[in-house]
């Protein structure tokens, strides 16, 4: 029995990567909230630092930043993030949370600054603007 031969339609991948929709592997939803927030934490060195960075999207389990410290993968940083005076009553109250550095991107051609993305611990508190310092 002779075998024959199937035809396939050639793709290239950028067709490919046209048709296929991008895959989203994240469990919870971003919001794209800049707030505004201190992080501190110590670089491979072991300095400390303390950096002022706006939060580009935060979820229940993590949040993307920039800052120019230099971090590394699995650092551990504790973000003081400033609620809206609309969800406080006006009070100044910040969100105190710790996490872990997952994910670093190569910093932008001009500046310094470096792409972060944390993931936050299972805790947290609610400090007033006063104990945060």
């Amino acid at each position: 029995m002779p075998k024959t031969a199937t035809i396939k339609k050639a793709t290239t991948r950028k067709s490919q990567k046209m048709l296929m929709p991008p895959i989203n592997r994240r469990r919870e939803w971003r919001f794209d909230l800049p707030l505004s927030a201190v992080v501190e934490g110590r670089l491979p060195q072991g300095k400390r630092f303390k950096e002022v960075s706006l939060l580009e999207n935060i979820s229940s389990g993590g949040a993307y930043f920039c800052l120019d410290s230099g971090v590394v993968v699995g650092s551990k940083l504790n973000l003081f993030i400033d609620l809206p005076h609309e969800l406080t009553k006006g009070k100044k109250i910040k969100l105190r949370v710790g996490g872990i550095t997952v994910r670093l991107e190569k910093p932008d051609r001009t500046g310094k600054k470096q792409g972060v993305a944390v993931r936050f611990s299972k805790d947290f508190k609610f400090v007033s603007g006063r104990q945060s310092k």
